[in-house]
């Protein structure tokens, strides 16, 4: 019997080869010795238990100024848009203020018109009355329409 497997022309068979990692090593670790030895300290709880060990510095951060809660960024565009409104309200109640004073000015124009026009009135329609001409007084004398009467 043959134990050859068969080959056809469109089939490739692959075999995968497996991967083998390098060898890793780890980094040997160095003791450091502290700068100064640190002092034992022995605690005494109250139930009468003596616990030894060392005192640990806690570890404080460098002081930072504080942060703003908003940014200065954002401030300014708020202090920006108060400002925008301001000049917005300040135009309206102008713009309304300019136009309360032409309603002013139009009415005091339309009142001087109408005084002025009666007067007008007045004086053509009691000349029509009177019949005279023009008086003219000269060295007590009355001339009316170029005529004396003395």
């Amino acid at each position: 019997m043959n134990t050859e497997p068969r080959r056809t022309a469109d089939i490739q068979v692959h075999r995968p080869t497996p991967y083998t990692p390098a060898a890793v090593h780890p980094a040997p670790v160095v003791p450091v010795q502290p700068g100064t030895i640190p002092s034992v300290a022995s605690v005494v709880l109250p139930d009468g238990r003596v616990v030894t060990g060392y005192a640990v510095d806690t570890h404080r951060p460098d002081s930072v100024a504080p942060k703003p809660a908003v940014s200065r960024a954002a401030v300014n565009i708020a202090v920006g848009g108060v400002g925008f409104l301001a000049v917005c309200g300040g135009l309206v109640i102008l713009t309304s203020f300019i136009a309360a004073l032409t309603a002013l000015i139009t009415q005091l124009i339309t009142l001087a018109a109408i005084l002025f026009g009666g007067f007008i009135a007045v004086q053509v329609l009691s000349a029509g009355s009177n019949r005279g001409g023009t008086t003219v007084n000269i060295r007590k004398a009355v001339v009316k329409r170029n005529r004396f009467y003395g």
